[in-house]
């Protein structure tokens, strides 16, 4: 018996954004918040980093710095269940809409994505506090940011499985085309750590302990307004965990995809170690000017995420419909987006070059230096942003191996780029890596896609890349 489609989504509604809507309006919808969310993310991280160092204490702010890569490597594992099972979802609205069933096998993938998530990050956390002095002088801590460092990094321990939930949640909600409830989640918890900062930190002599349990109760509340949501506005979501299953056309897509997210941060996190320990060798102005300019270019770089990104479910959902003219035109109007931020911000910053560094910067000889750093970046951020969208195409439509790959590549590349360009050129060598890094990621990016396009069409062709009744059976009771 031939099965019925399903009635087109209602005009207005988050999934017919994802369906039916003008293109600049759904990129509108979805990437707008995505981008403001991470703008405040990072106007927060400031704001952090200034309560801590209210106390005077460069120990403090040593601490939380040691502590960053371990926060990274925490969304990742977030990033792992959540990129990889909204993905899925996305493409199985989409092929809902022609075959309803297809909706059914939701409910698996979005119990597997935040149990896999919840339990995974339980798992690491309690290795982390059985390994805790290991794993802090790992970190770099010593001295006197050791006690510090300990602290911050025990209470965060004990907060991972939330940590990993409140990314994985935040990527659910988002599957479906709900951009502006994942961004009031998302401010709503810069704000509730704001508040509990101005507490723990400032009210009661907490330190970086404080910080620490702040940004933990706040992802909390985070994943507590996701939870709300989900249960309130998806029709096909369930979080139950009685729906958790391990079958392996859940488990492979998911982690498959997924598994580049955490692959990516591990590298960055390495990467980012290589290239400040060699830049901190030509003293302390280089390494400076290369913080500063960093910051300048973060404001177009989360803009341009907040695109690539953004769009993701959009693609996905494209896919799974079938949608061979939205997913190509989605694609294009994304690369327009990019091209059009970063040409924008780009030229805006180069002419204004050394007026905005000097805001930043008096010496001269490091003014010098951070134009040349602030060049280098934005040249490499305008490569990167064409790169995150390619990513987003081979995540959106499944192509594990491909993701993966190019997870990598910026890792596998930069450490020895930057190392020869340091023996061979010097400083300018450790500048331009990135650079050139991230021109070469963009071609091994070109010819994922160009690899995968067989297999693109052939999910486009089927209208369809999973079977809700090969994918999952219902639970007894």
């Amino acid at each position: 018996m031939s099965i019925s489609p399903a009635s087109e989504p209602a005009v207005g509604t988050d999934r017919w954004y994802l369906s039916a809507a003008p293109l600049v309006r759904a990129l509108v919808h979805l990437c707008v918040p995505m981008a403001a969310a991470m703008i405040v993310s990072a106007v927060y991280n400031v704001v952090n980093a200034g309560f801590i160092g209210s106390l005077h204490d460069t120990a403090l702010l040593a601490a939380v710095t040691f502590g960053s890569p371990l926060l990274g490597l925490v969304m990742a594992v977030g990033g792992v269940f959540g990129v990889g099972g909204g993905a899925m979802i996305s493409r199985l609205l989409g092929a809902s809409e022609k075959d309803p069933s297809q909706a059914g096998a939701i409910k698996g993938v979005a119990s597997f994505a935040l149990w896999g998530s919840v339990t995974v990050g339980a798992v690491l956390g309690g290795i982390g506090l059985l390994l805790l002095r290991p794993l802090v002088v790992l970190l770099g801590a010593n001295g006197p940011a050791l006690q510090a460092t300990t602290a911050f990094v025990a209470v965060t321990l004990g907060f991972v499985p939330v940590l990993a939930a409140a990314f994985c949640l935040e990527q659910l909600v988002r599957a479906g085309g709900a951009a502006r409830q994942a961004m009031i989640g998302l401010i709503a918890s810069t704000v509730a750590n704001l508040v509990l900062d101005v507490l723990f930190i400032l009210v009661l002599p907490w330190g970086v302990a404080g910080a620490a349990l702040a940004t933990g109760l706040a992802n909390l509340i985070t994943v507590v307004y996701f939870v709300v949501v989900l249960q309130r506005t998806s029709e096909h979501v369930s979080l139950s965990p009685r729906w958790f299953t391990v079958a392996p056309p859940i488990v492979r897509p998911v982690l498959g995809v997924g598994a580049g997210e955490l692959l990516q941060s591990a590298f960055l996190i390495v990467t980012s170690l290589v290239l400040n320990n060699l830049a901190a060798g030509y003293g302390d102005g280089p390494l400076a000017a290369m913080g500063v300019a960093v910051r300048i270019a973060q404001v177009p770089e989360f803009l341009i995420m907040g695109v690539t990104l953004g769009v993701l479910p959009l693609l996905a959902y494209a896919f799974g419909k079938g949608d061979r003219h939205r997913l190509v035109s989605a694609v294009r109007a994304a690369a327009v987006a990019v091209g059009g931020i970063a040409a924008v911000f780009s030229v805006t910053v180069f002419v204004l070059r050394d007026q905005v560094l000097g805001l930043f910067i008096t010496d001269p000889a490091v003014l010098g230096i951070g134009v040349t750093i602030i060049t280098a970046q934005l040249v490499a951020m305008i490569a990167n942003g064409f790169t995150g969208l390619l990513t987003s195409l081979l995540q959106a439509t499944g192509r594990v191996l491909p993701s993966i790959v190019l997870s990598m590549a910026q890792g596998v590349l930069l450490v020895p780029i930057v190392v020869l360009g340091n023996l061979w050129f010097g400083l300018a060598g450790i500048i331009w890596a990135l650079t050139v890094t991230e021109a070469l990621v963009l071609v091994v990016a070109g010819v994922m896609v160009l690899a995968s396009r067989s297999a693109i069409d052939r999910g486009l062709a089927e209208g369809s890349t999973e079977r809700a009744e090969e994918v999952l059976e219902a639970p007894a009771g």
